[in-house]
């Protein structure tokens, strides 16, 4: 560590787990919705409701990923390298997913065929779920500890990340998700759909209760034999699984906003648990403590720390401005009779189609 910038590691550091939380709170939900799609839908126009739900906002929830994914290369690029260069497989297998799962949006409602609508929404299911289980095998494996040697490097598989501490934090994350997305859908539509995703959240709730207080006291219970246990305030980890204990009271007594705003929190506090528990280690080792990566050893030099300061002074206030509009503009529930009858983007050149919003799906 050096004296005079340390705090610009720190700061990042931070900002860092900041972007994470932005991400897995708004496209948590995006997730969930995904992964609800074929179960909460009974036909294609309530597919195309749940899909429209998260149309104006998907895309730009991914900003979150991409910026949080730009800053680690440019503040960390050792912690990014390694990272990168370990997770790898299970990296691309959520890029790809992803990459899908944003192709079957668009393309869903390019063609009036149910085989094609069917395929499309396959995708969404699949781009949806695998990230939701996989980042939580991959953050889990960060603050757990996988192999690294003396030189930074990773010497495991990807066998390796599939212990059962991160395949219960994949469940969990992926179970928290679904909830958030499922109370998402309580808040943006209405009718027989509105009912069928409170009956989701119910049953989901519960099961995310269960899942978030185990995954707590493992890693609690991990930290405390590694006596590790970062610099985590007891009430950040207790007060996120006394909001998941919450939700299921919350969602039989039909408060939506209060239910989507506990998940969120939940999401947020528990992303918070496992940033604390690494500092100041960015990646921790099993092979020996020692070799564990830190703010520290992978930082880069303090002009680039100093010019990505500016930079993010002056613009996070413009995007977070644009994004909350955005999600004011599209604030209103929808249900099928919300629908425009368009079949085909061919329907648009005949200028004979009735008013209303097109057929995102």
């Amino acid at each position: 560590m050096q004296t005079g910038y340390w705090h610009l590691e720190v700061l990042w550091f931070a900002l860092i787990a900041v972007l994470w939380i932005g991400y897995f709170v708004l496209e948590g939900f995006d997730f969930g919705v995904g992964t609800l799609l074929p179960f909460v839908s009974k036909d294609d126009a309530d597919r195309r409701v749940v899909i429209n739900t998260i149309g104006p906002v998907w895309d730009g929830n991914e900003v979150w990923l991409l910026t949080a994914g730009g800053a680690t290369f440019a503040a960390f690029p050792g912690w990014y390298a390694t990272l990168f260069s370990g997770f790898y497989l299970a990296l691309f297998l959520i890029l790809v997913a992803l990459i899908v799962r944003g192709v079957a949006f668009e393309y869903r409602g390019k063609h009036d065929s149910v085989r094609w609508r069917r395929g499309w929404d396959a995708a969404i299911f699949f781009g949806s779920a695998l990230p939701a289980l996989l980042w939580g095998v991959a953050f889990a494996n960060m603050v757990h500890g996988v192999p690294i040697d003396a030189k930074g490097e990773y010497t495991g598989t990807l066998l390796t990340l599939l212990n059962p501490y991160a395949l219960l934090a994949g469940l969990a994350s992926l179970t928290l998700f679904t909830l958030h997305g499922a109370i998402y859908l309580s808040l943006k539509t209405k009718g027989e759909l509105l009912v069928r995703s409170r009956t989701a959240a119910r049953w989901l709730s519960v099961a995310a209760a269960l899942l978030v207080f185990v995954f707590l006291l493992w890693t609690y219970l991990n930290a405390v034999s590694a006596n590790e246990k970062g610099i985590v305030p007891g009430v950040i980890p207790l007060t996120a699984l006394g909001l998941a204990l919450a939700v299921p009271f919350l969602v039989r007594a039909a408060k939506d906003g209060l239910a989507f705003t506990a998940t969120a929190l939940s999401i947020a506090l528990i992303t918070v648990t496992i940033f604390l528990n690494l500092y100041p280690r960015v990646l921790v080792s099993s092979t020996n403590p020692d070799y564990s990566l830190t703010i520290w050893s992978t930082s880069s030099t303090h002009y680039t720390l100093v010019v990505m300061t500016i930079v993010a002074l002056l613009l996070t206030p413009v995007v977070l401005v644009y994004q909350g509009w955005t999600y004011y503009v599209f604030r209103h529930r929808i249900g099928r009779d919300d629908l425009a009858p368009l079949k085909s983007p061919i329907d648009l050149l005949s200028g004979d189609h009735p008013p209303g919003p097109l057929p995102g799906a």
